[in-house]
């Protein structure tokens, strides 16, 4: 990314700004990699710094006036200042018995109300009205709720207790996340963004895709992913490289709609590609205490797949518009290299040599934003003290509304652990599908959708995740039993549980098939049919189970990018293309069908988990299946066309 571009984004910061992003940069990597804090202090210090920047970047009324300004700094001081001095005051509240003075209330009610109101300037109303609604259900209003949501109620002491210093409050285990994986990965994509990466990757993608029919399109396609490597964000993603990839694309002759769908399908997949797969995948980890490292290498080929999904959908639209190869001299991949490649390829693969080796997501990222700097010293756009401070101050911008959002969401998720919602709605899912996988994976879909419209990709994520993960888990490991119980190798004990059942278990006489395995299933005891299933279904298949349910959900929430109503992405990119918002969004939700289809991989084959052999057979048989897709589709195009 061009010097000037940096400065541009950077100039929000102002100079105080500037410096304490740069401020709060160092103190991240010094608790992430030499010195550690205790939990609770390290996020609620992140949340300090990050509440700080925030009013600066996101300041009151727009900050017209200089009285503004400054009610807008000492609410951020009054909220940085509640944030710290309540985990300081932990063991003095347990040694009171868990009782608030006056002081501490004051500091909680601050904190509550400020952490609304900075998520309000960084996300909208959605999130806020749903922490108000969250918050009021477990104080107030959730007595007279009907029906499983009938919640007693909690008194506002304990419920503000538990909100700061519950394992999922606002300090809590999501915050734990953004305060060490989350944004030592933003600042590693800060850090190679201002050593030039930005520009590497656009020029590379010229040099492979740019002779080739439908060749521009393609660029978008090779760029977004690569970008999507070290950025992490759709939009980000659509707003670096669209500008030059969307022009490029009009030049060659694509319509502009069609040019921006593109961009923002390629830019939405930027956030399903490894390593850094935006903040979701960290969460994902935490949630489901799968390795990060397994995370990232089981995502490999799917990713390809829905990349792959893009560049169908270019190369048949170019040959529908009969359109010829970009006539401009592209670069060759030889010069690109000599230019910036090492300051590219080094950091990205000690990364992942980092990752496979067993050091921490945190400490390889550490390692690898020192490797950027000393890289970049082998190119032409060598890193002195003004990138790194650059690279510093933006890692820290780009990370103000994650932090907030990240640290947020957590006192919704808190209320849902509170309450036992996500329990009771995940036996809703369960019960409105009747007990049937693809109805369960189209409901969630469509609550992603509509979740999506108000919430970012992330805080999507965590709150389907809560919610419908447990039901869409149960389910698909569900059909691993009835597939065992199908196979007939049963072992004496599991014959011996199942002869509760049916005695002529205990004979060896019975052959199920799979409906009358469902049947089973539905007939034991929920206790009993767990054991069964441990004994019948082996950990690593339970694990699989798991890590499949919340990639699914994972990629559903992805979907908001590029579907209509409310798509950020598509409408960035329309921005750039100067075409139709909504014209942009629908060709963004055609292009973008691996959302959609590659899910369903994960729910009804062992994608994620089965052996190499099987992941590499079932790749090319969805490849081969998506392409004739994508052909089926353009014809209808062309009948409806003609």
């Amino acid at each position: 990314m061009a010097s000037q571009e940096i400065t541009d984004q950077l100039k929000g910061l102002g100079r105080i700004g500037y410096v304490l992003a740069i401020v709060v940069s160092l103190g991240h990597i010094y608790y992430n990699t030499i010195d550690n804090l205790p939990p609770l202090l390290h996020n609620s210090l992140h949340f300090a710094g990050f509440a700080l920047l925030c009013v600066l970047s996101y300041p009151l009324l727009g900050g017209l006036r200089k009285s503004v300004n400054v009610i807008n700094l000492l609410l951020g001081v009054l909220i940085a200042v509640s944030a710290v001095y309540l985990i300081l005051m932990e063991d003095a509240i347990y040694d009171r018995g868990v009782r608030l003075n006056r002081m501490e209330w004051i500091a909680g009610i601050a904190l509550i109300l400020g952490t609304i109101e900075l998520t309000r300037r960084t996300t909208g109303w959605i999130i806020p009205v749903l922490i108000i609604i969250a918050l009021s259900y477990v104080t107030l209003w959730g007595q007279w709720a009907g029906g499983v949501f009938k919640f007693s109620g909690l008194s506002t002491e304990t419920v503000l207790f538990r909100s700061i210093y519950g394992d999922d409050g606002i300090f809590g285990n999501i915050a734990s996340i953004s305060s060490t994986f989350v944004f030592m990965f933003i600042l590693f994509g800060a850090f190679l963004l201002c050593s030039g990466a930005g520009d590497f990757v656009i020029n590379l993608a010229k040099a492979l895709a740019g002779k080739i029919v439908g060749g521009p399109g393609l660029v978008a396609v090779i760029a977004s992913g690569l970008t999507g490597t070290i950025s992490g964000s759709a939009v980000a993603n659509t707003a670096s490289t669209g500008v030059i990839t969307i022009p490029l694309m009009k030049k060659a002759g694509f319509e502009s709609k069609f040019a921006a769908g593109v961009e923002a399908a390629a830019s939405t997949g930027g956030q399903l590609m490894p390593p850094i797969m935006g903040a979701g995948a960290f969460v994902m980890a935490s949630y489901t205490q799968i390795p990060y490292t397994t995370i990232i290498s089981v995502s490999v080929l799917p990713a390809f797949l829905y990349f792959l999904t893009v560049a169908f959908f270019v190369r048949s639209e170019a040959k529908r518009l009969g359109l010829s190869a970009l006539n401009e001299k592209t670069p060759k991949a030889s010069e690109i290299m000599k230019q910036g490649g090492l300051a590219f390829i080094i950091p990205i693969a000690l990364l992942i040599g980092l990752l496979i080796y067993g050091f921490t997501p945190t400490y390889a990222a550490g390692f690898s934003i020192i490797s950027v700097v000393v890289a970049s010293w082998l190119t032409p756009n060598k890193m002195g003290p003004k990138e790194i401070c650059d690279a510093l101050a933006l890692g820290a911008k780009n990370m103000i509304m994650t932090a907030i959002l990240l640290c947020s969401v957590g006192l919704i998720v808190n209320v849902i652990a509170m309450a036992g919602i996500g329990n009771t709605f995940s036996l809703m899912i369960n019960d409105w599908a009747g007990g049937n996988l693809l109805i369960a994976i189209i409901l969630i879909g469509l609550a992603s959708l509509v979740l999506g419209m108000g919430l970012p990709v992330t805080a999507s994520y965590i709150v389907l995740a809560t919610l419908s993960a447990p039901a869409l888990y149960t389910m698909i490991s569900d059909s691993m039993l009835v597939n065992a119980l199908v196979s007939g190798e049963l072992t004496d004990t599991t014959k011996t549980m199942l002869s509760l059942v049916n005695p002529e278990f205990l004979t060896g006489s019975v052959q199920l098939d799979a409906a009358a395995a469902k049947q089973m299933l539905v007939s034991l005891p929920q206790e009993l049919a767990q054991t069964v299933k441990q004994e019948l279904v082996s950990a690593e298949l339970i694990t699989g189970a798991l890590l499949s349910a919340h990639m699914i959900i994972f990629w559903l929430s992805q979907d908001s990018n590029v579907t209509p109503p409310v798509c950020l992405t598509a409408f960035t990119a329309a921005a750039i293309a100067k075409s139709p918002p909504m014209a942009t969004g629908l060709q963004s939700w055609k292009i973008a069908k691996g959302l959609y289809l590659v899910p369903l991989l994960f729910a009804y084959t062992p994608f994620l988990y089965g052996s190499f052999t099987e992941k590499i057979i079932i790749f090319i048989a969805a490849l081969t299946s998506i392409y004739l897709l994508v052909w089926l589709i353009q014809r209808l195009v062309n009948l409806k066309a003609n």
